[in-house]
């Protein structure tokens, strides 16, 4: 399994068998969109910086809660709230589990809903954790630290982060890797086995080759 980081919320995942998913594809935000191609295209809700379906060749899209399966990929929808008033304020948003050659990758979307045993319980374990970070439309640093302490993935990755060029206004992610102290750096996640022991936090750069 690869994982690579096209921005904001957006990833690609591509498997050993060579299906390919791209996770929350964003419109116009100040950075660009890789023009990748993929297999499925997942959208955690309908806001403009999570919903470019058409800025990839995709002939599935997944926008709803529920269980699916693409190309050998177990794929599960958890409704989730999108702010800390039980969705009042901006609605719901969908975190998206996918399951392939023994790991599982957790996508948080734009989930601002607060850790709580509930909400763990719902989304369950994960081995990678993918979990954004920058405040206000979303949980941030403190809020995903107490995510990183519930859910203990063997690897977990900030998005949805404040970068130079970006237009939404979210905070960076120095504030949220300050309360970690093993934090590597990476341009692309490869994994061929399943991760195991303490929580690793991987800052990955953005990949902004066209593929």
């Amino acid at each position: 399994m690869k994982i690579q980081y096209l921005g904001h919320s957006s990833f690609l995942l591509t498997f050993e068998e060579g299906t390919r998913i791209v996770t929350d594809p964003f419109g116009d935000v100040g950075i660009p969109l890789p023009h990748v191609r993929a297999d499925a295209v997942t959208v955690s809700h309908s806001h403009y910086d999570h919903c470019n379906v058409g800025g990839v060749r995709a002939p599935v899209v997944l926008r709803e809660e529920g269980v699916f399966d693409v190309g050998g990929v177990h794929i599960t929808s958890v409704l989730c709230d999108h702010d800390d008033a039980g969705g009042r304020k901006r609605g719901k948003t969908l975190a998206f589990r996918f399951e392939a050659e023994g790991i599982s990758v957790l996508h948080l979307g734009d989930i601002g809903e607060p850790c709580s045993s509930n909400v763990l319980k719902r989304l369950g374990r994960a081995d990678v954790l993918l979990l954004p970070v920058g405040g206000n439309y979303t949980i941030g640093a403190r809020e995903a630290k107490k995510y990183v302490e519930g859910m203990r993935p063997a690897i977990c990755v900030p998005m949805h982060y404040k970068v130079k060029g970006l237009t939404v206004d979210i905070s960076g992610a120095e504030e949220f890797l300050s309360l970690f102290g093993n934090t590597k750096t990476a341009q692309t996640l490869a994994l061929s086995e399943r991760p195991e022991g303490e929580t690793q936090i991987i800052f990955m750069e953005r990949t902004c080759d066209d593929r």
